[in-house]
């Protein structure tokens, strides 16, 4: 499962990069483009997270860690994928962003920690 890790790793980073990107559109209140922002970005996340999904899945099956289950690598899935779109739109509820984006690095880190 050493693979994990540095896809959790930029899993994290494009959440920073998410949030630092969320904040941003608010100030300015400008929306993101769609083909040449929007779906370039969440494009790659997808993939990343993906790999992080089938990975995780496979870890927890096999190692049964104690404080991280399925149901919560299915909702951080769906969290990020959510947030990889939602971050370019500045009318995107801010209280809704910002607990999606906690639960995410929540998760995340609990992962590393549990790799480590």
């Amino acid at each position: 499962m050493k693979e994990l890790i540095p896809v959790t790793n930029e899993l994290l980073s494009y959440a920073e990069k998410m949030i630092i990107e969320y904040k941003n559109r608010r100030t300015t209140g400008e929306k993101g483009e769609f083909y040449t922002e929007v779906k370039p970005f969440a494009d790659k996340v997808k993939a990343t997270n993906d790999k992080w999904k089938e990975l995780s899945m496979e870890w927890i099956r096999e190692d049964k860690p104690k404080h991280l289950h399925l149901p919560q690598v299915i909702n951080t899935y769906d969290n990020i994928e959510m947030l990889s779109v939602h971050c370019f739109f500045p009318e995107s509820s801010y209280n809704r962003f910002i607990s999606h984006f906690q639960s995410v690095s929540y998760v995340l880190q609990t992962q590393l920690d549990e790799l480590q």
